[in-house]
């Protein structure tokens, strides 16, 4: 079943779900920052059919979150590589991960991440780009942006009760 298109949506999460809002995406997108690149090696890590990744896989090469790396001339075979595009994704596979972690594996996180810099397992935190503050959604508020319409500013109003 097809689900409604976002494209025309003004929403940065909703342009985002766009590119790669289906399931498959973002697992896909999981294995690519593993180190996973090639089509076989997808799908036995998946265990997906072959047409659902095909599809998904064209789509984030249209969407410039994977590109297409020719390793093999007969018969033709390519790798899939992150674009910076695709890169930028590793905070909100990181952060579905660490959700994931917290709330929906009682056994203990089955990935672990290790600051290379310095070799200690971390938790990746969001903090303050200017102060270095933690950040979450208490210490945050919306203001509009420069694309925002009217109409998104006042539904933003509306959903906190201020008028």
């Amino acid at each position: 079943m097809r689900r409604t298109s976002f494209e025309d949506v003004n929403c940065s999460v909703a342009q985002c779900l766009e590119a790669v809002g289906e399931w498959w995406s973002l697992l896909i997108v999981r294995d690519a920052f593993l180190g996973v690149t090639r089509f076989d090696d997808f799908q036995a890590r998946l265990g997906i059919s072959r047409n659902t990744l095909n599809q998904r896989l064209n789509h984030l090469v249209d969407n410039e979150v994977l590109t297409r790396v020719p390793y093999q001339d007969r018969p033709p075979r390519s790798e899939y590589r992150l674009t910076d595009k695709g890169r930028d994704l590793w905070h909100v596979v990181t952060a579905m991960r660490q959700w994931g972690d917290r709330w929906a594996a009682p056994g203990g996180p089955p990935l672990k991440i290790r600051h290379t810099a310095c070799g200690r397992v971390v938790k990746v935190l969001p903090v303050c780009s200017h102060c270095g503050e933690p950040l979450d959604a208490r210490a945050v508020s919306a203001l509009p942006g420069p694309a925002a319409s009217d109409d998104d500013f006042d539904r933003t109003r509306l959903a906190h009760g201020k008028s």
